[in-house]
């Protein structure tokens, strides 16, 4: 199926999927071309493409981990902060922000996030909205973005804080942002484990439903997937676990080890997810489960997110490969415990020419939490096949793989409200 023939099939559903007749042409062409890509890839037929988009239409589609559209920096403020003498912190803070928010105070910014959203057919992203971390100072910048973001697009895109805010997003034809601090937040005063723990409370306070127990590094709570000793889970960690479980954050083990996953999986009274993974049956890698975790994780009742990371999925590093990793636990643990968590993002058309007004700087030091072993992460080619707008196309996909409705609709968000709802019940 050609271009011209996928968005004749497409525009049928247009209405209910959102596409903005007043997205520019750019833009669009940009999306086709990702769609063109995914659709020679897939070889579906036009009934299995009419029936895939129909279906995501119509289905509550809610990400299990990524990011809302990115918007373009603005190249001339950037600028003027490096010619300032502004320090790597505020360089990587102001960046941020505007990646974040400037479809707030631009008008072009706020066509390109709205395009984004709306090719998605998504209703609600779990939003990475916590950096890399543990101290709650850090954490809660991008909550606080995000939050402004929301309060500021409220016309276009919410912010949900029950299970029920997003039902209510689909049934409206809105969109929201379910909120994921990706880190624990600690005093790190080592007073007491009450004292290390009652952050939690006031970030669930806050709008987080779901935290990282580790980033790749070792920590207090256990050993991340980046670490060779792969030390597990410490007893901080079940007590951590343990008030998580109280409060009603969901339990997020992606970048965790494997024995840490796997303790956690074993502690944890409700169920738990690695938000946003892959198997590592089809392809070993630190981000990767094995099946002893992923069956861990299924017996909580919680799932693993396959995420569209070319490296992590091997095999191509496409979106086949991505629905080869959904075909296994759908096989081997059922529909009921895998959702899609894609861990990338839309960007900006304008992304490209507003970065190159940014004068070059000298090459920092590694952060610390991003402890990446040598071929982890770069080296493969991103696909345009798995790109974010894509979404409609991964559930052409998955009727194309034999899979029925009921289950497709699991995967595509169903899943993931459940969880949402297990883990704010009694």
């Amino acid at each position: 199926m050609n271009r011209r023939q996928f968005f004749s099939t497409s525009f049928q559903t247009a209405s209910a999927l959102g596409l903005a007749p007043q997205a520019s042409a750019a833009t669009n062409d940009r999306i086709e071309r990702s769609r063109q890509a995914a659709l020679d890839l897939l070889k579906a037929t036009p009934s299995q493409i009419q029936h895939g988009l129909e279906l995501h239409a119509s289905s509550l589609v809610m990400e299990s981990y990524g990011f809302s559209p990115r918007c373009a920096l603005d190249g001339d403020r950037m600028k003027a902060a490096i010619e300032a003498g502004a320090s790597d912190i505020e360089l990587q803070d102001l960046s941020e922000e505007m990646l974040m928010i400037r479809a707030v105070s631009s008008a072009a910014e706020r066509l390109e996030y709205e395009t984004g959203w709306r090719a998605s057919g998504l209703t609600c992203i779990f939003q990475n909205a916590g950096e890399e971390n543990q101290d709650p100072m850090i954490l809660i910048k991008r909550l606080a973005r995000f939050t402004y973001l929301t309060d500021m697009l409220r016309s276009f895109v919410n912010r949900a804080v029950t299970p029920d805010d997003i039902v209510a997003a689909k049934k409206n034809g809105t969109r929201c942002l379910y909120m994921s601090g990706n880190g624990v937040p600690l005093t790190q005063r080592w007073v007491s484990v009450e004292d290390e723990l009652r952050y939690i409370r006031i970030f669930f306070q806050l709008g987080i439903r779901m935290m990282h127990l580790t980033y790749n590094r070792r920590n207090m709570i256990g050993d991340g997937c980046a670490e060779i000793a792969n030390g597990g889970l410490s007893d901080f960690g079940r007590s951590v676990i343990a008030e998580m479980n109280r409060v009603g954050v969901i339990v997020d083990c992606a970048h965790s080890g494997w024995q840490t996953s796997l303790e956690a999986a074993k502690a944890s009274r409700k169920p738990m997810v690695a938000s946003h993974s892959c198997s590592a049956a089809l392809n070993r890698h630190i981000r990767s489960k094995p099946d002893e975790v992923i069956r861990a994780i299924s017996d909580t009742g919680g799932y693993i997110g396959i995420c569209c990371i070319p490296e992590f999925l091997g095999r191509g590093g496409n979106l086949n490969s991505m629905l080869d990793h959904i075909d296994y636990v759908v096989k081997r643990y059922g529909a009921d415990h895998v959702a899609i968590g894609t861990d990338i993002a839309y960007f900006s058309s304008h992304a490209a020419e507003e970065s190159r007004k940014i004068p070059r700087r000298a090459r920092a030091r590694t952060r610390f939490e991003a402890l990446w072993p040598p071929g982890a992460l770069g080296g493969v080619p991103a696909s345009p096949s798995l790109d974010w707008t894509n979404w409609p196309i991964y559930t052409v996909g998955l009727v194309q793989r034999g899979h029925s409705d009921t289950d497709i609709q699991k995967i595509l968000g169903g899943n993931v409200l459940r969880v949402a709802r297990a883990a704010l019940s009694a």
